[in-house]
């Protein structure tokens, strides 16, 4: 019950129905705060309780000053949690082992149950292995049931074991547009209460649901245990970016084209930790599909949130995705009684102001590396011949040629190029070189919830099946969308088979490409790819392409709209100006452009009109817990406790509870630590985190050979997660991570300074080492360190591979949070230093004081750090908040609440 210092509870009649609400008028001030500050003070309001949550929090989110830096402290109680199957895998069990430590502890083990409701969403297990033919979609089903069982039926036992967590079974859609569609409430209804829908969410992408106007975001799966547990998410009252768009998009330009534009100007303005907020007219004017695109692009440009206001188009998307009426009234009484309602005209205290004209936007992609470098279409042709440069053989990472001029690349018009000749297995030939495109997919919740852009593909399609013209022969393309609407709506309008005979048949229900499923290259690409060293290409409709994530044979990728990607994979190369040149030649031999295959505006609004309805999101959704005969035959477990099998190498019980005492003890200086690693800028989760295909010749891979798992069977890091043994040994294993204590490798190499001569050996093994000879590990980093998505294991696995701190000359939000989460202190440098500045090797060792300045219930500001170099300087602490300082005094945020819950 709140204390309802500001008689703030009243009552809301809709209908025939009565609600209790907590009124946003009854604070001063409010009016003027930005529509994300009015949710989060109204959860304020309903969740006082006199000590985490107290009046003068509430006063002083109404008092709130726009122009300042975040300084004061707030306790935010989400709604729900939502989560993947990567990510959720090891939320339940941590989960269940926490119970056992209850047990163990003397507590009740049924006190570890989620008090608000959690969702999963298994769509990061499918990956398209088959594709190209009709029965692909089945086959990758049966390959990922053979894959996941075992996971499978853990998550089944959790179904079962926890009160308030449902799973959404595998083949049935992406978690962020399932969401969206389906198990977004925008306002919620429990216990008698209406009151907006709020979430944390196990995927960085979580931010999707924002353009609904539900506020939510990502994080790591720690803090998502923590919320389901009744934990408050500890945060200080942020920034707010205003985003005003003017004017409407012009036509020929997409979601894509415009998120791109919007990932750009963002990243480059300065997001972090900030939340954006979309208002005037030209909201109005943007689709709630557009608008969920632009939310979903958050982590991308690195804010918080990326929120839009309740309006019409919120209300017409609800009603076109099967809410009830009574559902739909109420978000608009609700919205309309607490000043949550878009006034295009209204312009709120925003800290910071951007604007865009949406008509300025202009057809774009993004990459070789990065979601935020966006590319005009019509220079990308150019770029990618200066970019190429930077990935064969004879330039280093600087750009630069390292071999002499005689042995420089051979080169067509300037452009590196190494043609290889390959047999198709059907006999045929063709040429592979540079710049190839070998992946074009249309996947990812990005784009694969927006009917538009997918209408759009299908039409290129359509229209390029008319003109005579395929897919290249060295391209996969695959077809993976969000949720089971879409393939309806395409049915519905006719469009499939022109989608089938370019290629694009349908692979799954879930991320696949984007997250790194993209499964092998066909035999004959892959060979002569990696023979050649071939710096071939992706063109993906997703949010991420960095280095290595995509396919371990891809070293460019390239975000893009789902119809640029079919044009992209009809074209086959980067090295084509698919603006001017022709993608093909039709049945006459005639050139065919671009233009004579995309779609007019009014030919999309017309199968969108006319091919969608509320039917098709009734009948996908009616059941969608349930699951099909495969699911519900899956056998399982029974019992509140989880019965772990010993052999088992996908759920293992993890290490984190051991020898764990009810009181904490003192936190400790770090003396004598070495370097596990000394990283560049832009080190990005995917980085550290364990993720893609687990290699036979690394630690992962020899550990499950020697567990009788066989390679066919070695699945992805992944769909691992659950097993702690596996995912410590792929930390920092990126085939792209270059670690400049050893010089020359890529991947996850350091030098094991335990040794003589310091001799180069791989990160886990080297960690090994220095764990059993008690040398606690210190990981040096440039800017950006942790950005990316929310992956829990890139702190699990820094934790677990004995790092005590991390030195950053800045970090992203949520690896930061999660790495005080697992115990692990994040420190930054003096301003405007750098371990270069310092003179900072990496092979020194470094010694930490002033730490135990926390055991006093204080957080320091620095700690005094030294080196056996003589390198003196005072680290900024990185602990920003006194929830976070809590946690790491107790070693993380699992052990604050398991003591938490046991002293109740």
């Amino acid at each position: 019950m709140s204390a309802n210092s500001f008689d703030a509870r009243s009552t809301l009649r809709v209908g025939d129905e009565s609600y209790e609400i907590f009124k946003l008028d009854k604070v001063e001030g409010s009016a003027r705060l930005p529509y994300s500050l009015k949710v989060l003070l109204e959860n304020l309001l309903r969740t006082e309780d006199g000590a985490n949550i107290t009046a003068d929090h509430i006063r002083a989110l109404g008092d709130w000053d726009s122009q300042a830096q975040p300084a004061q402290e707030i306790q935010f109680t989400p709604a729900r949690v939502i989560m993947q199957d990567f990510t959720g895998v090891p939320c339940v069990v941590d989960l269940a082992t926490m119970r056992e430590a209850v047990k163990e502890l003397g507590g009740d083990p049924a006190k570890i149950n989620p008090l608000a409701p959690a969702e999963l969403v298994i769509d990061h297990s499918v990956i398209a292995d088959k594709f190209g033919t009709s029965d692909a979609f089945g086959q990758n089903v049966e390959l990922e049931y053979g894959r996941n069982k075992e996971r499978y039926q853990f998550l089944r036992w959790g179904q079962t074991a926890f009160d308030e967590f449902k799973v959404v079974p595998p083949g049935t859609g992406i978690v962020h547009q399932v969401n969206i569609e389906h198990l977004a409430r925008t306002v919620m209804v429990r216990n008698g209460q209406a009151y907006p829908d709020t979430l944390v969410g196990t995927d960085s992408h979580t931010t999707m649901v924002n353009g609904l106007g539900v506020l939510g975001w990502g994080v790591g799966g720690i803090e998502a245990e923590a919320a389901m547990l009744g934990q408050p998410v500890s945060m200080l009252i942020p920034r707010v970016v205003g985003f005003k768009l003017t004017g409407e998009l012009k036509p020929g330009t997409t979601a894509t084209d415009l998120v791109l534009t919007i990932t750009e100007m963002l990243r480059k303005h300065g997001v972090v930790g900030k939340f954006v907020e979309f208002y005037g007219e030209g909201v109005a004017a943007t689709s709630l599909a557009n608008r969920a695109t632009i939310g979903n692009m958050s982590p991308e440009f690195g804010s918080t949130a990326a929120i839009f206001p309740i309006d019409d188009e919120t209300l017409n998307y609800l009603r076109l995705t099967g809410r009830d009426a009574q559902q739909v009234a109420l978000v608009e009484a609700y919205a309309k009684e607490q000043g949550l309602w878009l006034d295009p005209a209204a312009e709120p205290d925003f800290s910071e102001k951007l604007e865009l004209d949406l008509s300025t936007v202009v057809p774009s992609i993004a990459g070789p590396k990065r979601p935020q470098d966006r590319i005009v279409l019509a220079n990308a042709a150019e770029q990618f011949k200066t970019d190429v440069r930077n990935y064969v053989d004879s330039v280093d990472e600087a750009g630069k040629e390292s071999f002499p001029a005689s042995d420089a690349p051979a080169t067509t018009n300037g452009v590196p190029s190494n043609p290889v000749l390959v047999t198709a297995p059907d006999g045929s030939t063709y040429e592979l070189d540079h710049g190839a495109v070998t992946v074009a997919a249309i996947t990812s919740c990005t784009n694969t919830s927006n009917p538009y852009v997918m209408v759009a593909a299908a039409l290129v399609a359509k229209k390029a099946v008319e003109k005579g013209l395929t897919r290249k022969p060295w391209v996969k393309t695959t077809l993976a969308p969000g949720s089971k609407v879409v393939t309806d709506y395409f049915d519905k309008a006719g469009l499939t088979p022109y989608l089938d005979k370019v290629g694009f048949n349908l692979v799954g229900y879930g991320c696949t490409t984007c997250i790194g499923n993209s499964g092998p290259l066909p035999d004959e690409v892959s060979k002569a790819v990696n023979e050649h060293d071939l710096a071939v290409t992706s063109v993906l409709s997703g949010n991420r392409n960095f280095e290595g994530r995509i396919n371990p044979d891809v070293k460019m990728n390239y975000l893009a709209s789902p119809p640029l990607v079919v044009a992209y994979a009809l074209a086959g190369s980067m090295k084509i100006d698919i603006t001017t040149e022709a993608l093909g030649a039709d049945q006459d031999g005639n050139p065919v452009y671009l233009k004579d295959v995309w779609p007019t505006e009014a030919e999309v609004n017309d199968v969108v009109a006319n091919a969608i309805g509320e039917d098709m999101f009734n009948k996908s959704y009616q059941d969608v817990f349930a699951g099909d005969a495969q699911w519900q035959a899956l056998p399982i477990p029974t019992g509140n406790t989880f019965e772990w099998d010993s052999e088992s190498t996908y759920v293992r019980k993890p290490p984190y509870f051991e020898g764990m005492a009810h009181e904490p003890s003192p936190v400790e200086d770090i003396q004598g630590a070495r370097v596990l690693a000394k990283l560049g800028d832009s080190v990005t989760t995917d980085h550290i985190s364990p993720a893609g295909a687990i290699k036979a010749d690394t630690p992962a891979g020899k550990y499950l050979t020697e567990h009788g798992v066989q390679r066919r069977d070695f699945n992805s890091y992944g769909s691992r997660r659950g097993n702690h043994e596996v995912m410590i040994r792929g930390t920092f294993a990126n085939i792209r991570l270059r670690n400049q204590i050893a010089p020359g490798t890529e991947g996850g190499f350091t030098r094991d300074f335990t040794q003589d001569d310091a001799p180069v050996s791989f990160i886990y093994d080297a960690s090994r080492n220095y764990i059993d000879q008690g040398i606690p590990l210190v990981v040096l980093a440039g800017k950006e360190y942790g950005s990316g998505s929310s992956r829990d294991w890139a702190a699990k696995g820094t934790a677990l591979l004995g790092v005590k701190a991390v030195i950053a000359e800045s970090y992203e939000r949520i690896h930061r949070s999660n790495l005080i989460g697992m115990g692990v202190l994040p420190l930054q440098y003096p301003e405007g230093q750098t371990a270069s500045s310092l003179g900072l090797t990496g092979e020194e060792t470094f010694s930490f004081s002033g730490v135990t300045e926390l055991n006093n219930g204080s957080t320091p500001r620095t700690v005094k750090v030294t080196t056996d170099s003589g390198v003196e300087f005072d680290a900024v602490v990185r602990i920003d908040t006194p929830g976070e300082a809590d946690y790491y005094r107790n070693g993380g945020i699992m052990q604050y609440v398991l003591r938490s819950l046991i002293r109740k």
